[in-house]
């Protein structure tokens, strides 16, 4: 008779989805050490040092893999490139900046006032006077600093 921790090894029934829910059922309730055992069963090697739910997730998997079988030989080696470019740090792509033609209007709602700014060939005109830029016209409007494309919606907080 089996203990009721071991799970059953398959035999040479076919392994249906149920069976394999089964027995991943009887996964949730071991121990790490019968997790462990398990490991070393399904793959024959030491297992890996890890939380008893990561363990369980690991173990889970085999199981499966060895019902169903792996992963393709193709999803293997895209797997392999990606880890080949790990260490390569990635560059963010440039996020294409706003083009303001002279004569186009920017509209902004603040504290229930609207503020409109017109955008000159050389700068922008707020109420009467000439800026050369946004940030000190969103700093007028607000009275604190403020990035004026991003008070305009121009441009998206960088994460």
């Amino acid at each position: 008779m089996q203990s009721p921790t071991r799970i059953s090894r398959k035999q040479s029934v076919p392994v249906h989805a149920a069976i394999i829910h089964e027995r991943i059922e009887v996964l949730q309730s071991l121990d790490v050490i019968a997790l462990r055992e398990e490991w070393y069963r399904l793959k024959g090697s030491a297992p890996p040092r890890l939380s008893r739910d990561l363990l369980l997730r690991a173990v889970a998997y085999e199981l499966q893999v060895e019902a169903f079988g792996g992963l393709s030989a193709q999803a293997h080696r895209k797997l392999s490139r990606s880890d080949e470019r790990a260490g390569e740090a990635l560059e963010a792509p440039e996020r294409p900046k706003a083009r303001l033609s002279s004569g186009a209007r920017l509209v902004r709602e603040w504290h229930g006032r609207t503020h409109s700014v017109e955008v000159l060939q050389n700068g922008f005109l707020f109420e009467g006077q000439n800026y050369r830029s946004l940030s000190k016209i969103a700093r007028r409007i607000t009275g604190s600093h403020w990035s004026g494309p991003r008070f305009f919606g121009l441009a998206k907080r960088k994460k």
